[in-house]
């Protein structure tokens, strides 16, 4: 067994997904209490720790945790993005957030953990290359004598029902490790895709702003007039693009770019990259390919591959900001059937260096 201690845990996506491979979830770790109050009751049996990791000491988390013997054990860490992803609206030279991966250094410098998985967007390997967040991680891995692998990948290829490219690590102690093999793809024999229709299409019709009475979480956000009109003059598959001339923005008619927002998404294509915004219709390609609204947060919920008693908390931008930020259970669950492959190799099982 496997024993996983999710830093920066947010609501849970990592956890659920290593959860489905066959992982103990033992521990979350983060600092956004609406984030926490969805995290420990979708994971009872862990302990949560609703703290900045920057005050908490590596000691403190070796006591909360207890006597685990003869137990292997994953850290899993997919720190803020914003203040790496191409998408960030603040120029801030200065951003504390920047600083959070170092801060993860202790807890993997005192514990040793047995295993390390890092998440994050592409951008942050672009951080002044090997000075950055990402290449002084690298540093202190190497000279703990973790083997490790690094790679940029997309969710698509590993079943999930969306286009998000993430950098993604994954460490041992116990010897060479690799990220996993994709398993969908255009070519056989990978699986083909998974698509918004096959996620999304069997939950009950709603009118923007409404909840519906049985099915957890699936709740929209309510439309100006305005934007009720222009859903409503956006054909399947279309966009901003499609509307008549007295229902385009200002800012739109001498701009070319950003053609997404408004949109509808692709029935037969995975979704777009959904942002911490994915239940607003005016910040990205995320109206319902066929009723006339943006996706609530249970359709949203479902595109980053979480289960529908997977339950949600807080405000309806909270919910959202919640998904936005999670890993996708589906590729957390590649990744820890990747550390249950590695750890059944006999080739592995010597002692750790």
């Amino acid at each position: 067994m496997i024993d996983v201690v999710d830093f920066f845990c947010g609501c849970g996506g990592t956890s659920a997904g290593l959860r489905n491979a066959g992982l103990n979830i033992l521990a979350g770790i983060d600092i956004n209490a609406d984030a926490g109050k969805t995290y420990q009751s979708n994971f009872p049996a862990a302990k949560f720790f609703l703290q900045d990791i920057q005050k908490l000491s590596p000691s403190e988390l070796v006591e909360a945790l207890g006597q685990r013997p003869n137990r292997q054990l994953l850290f899993a860490a997919c720190a803020p993005c914003q203040p790496f992803t191409k998408q960030k609206t603040s120029k801030r030279e200065f951003d504390e957030r920047k600083g959070l991966l170092d801060h993860f250094h202790k807890f993997v410098k005192e514990i040793r953990p047995d295993f390390v998985v890092v998440e994050n967007v592409p951008g942050l390997q672009r951080i002044k290359r090997d000075e950055g967040p990402l290449g002084r991680f690298i540093k202190v891995l190497a000279k703990l004598r973790y083997k490790f692998d690094v790679q940029v990948i997309s969710s698509q290829d590993y079943g999930v029902p969306q286009i998000r490219r993430r950098l993604v690590l994954i460490a041992s102690r116990h010897g060479k490790i690799a990220i996993p093999t994709p398993t969908h793809g255009l070519t056989a024999p990978k699986r083909p895709y998974e698509t918004v229709w096959n996620w999304i299409g069997d939950l009950p019709p709603l009118e923007a702003g409404q909840s519906h009475e049985s099915v957890s979480n699936h709740r929209t956000a309510a439309l100006s007039d305005q934007n009720a009109r222009r859903i409503r003059a956006t054909p399947e598959n279309g966009g901003r693009l499609d509307w008549p001339a007295d229902l385009t923005l200002d800012c739109h008619k001498t701009h070319s770019g950003h053609t997404d927002v408004y949109g509808r998404l692709f029935k037969d294509r995975p979704a777009s990259a959904l942002s911490t915004r994915c239940i607003s219709l005016s910040n990205g390609r995320y109206g319902h390919p066929t009723q006339h609204r943006a996706i609530s947060v249970r359709e949203a919920a479902r595109l980053q591959t979480f289960d529908d008693d997977f339950e949600f908390f807080g405000s309806l931008n909270s919910m959202a900001r919640q998904i936005g930020n999670a890993v996708p259970v589906k590729l957390a669950e590649a990744l820890g059937r990747q550390l249950l492959e590695h750890v059944a190799d006999p080739r592995n099982h010597s002692k750790p260096n």
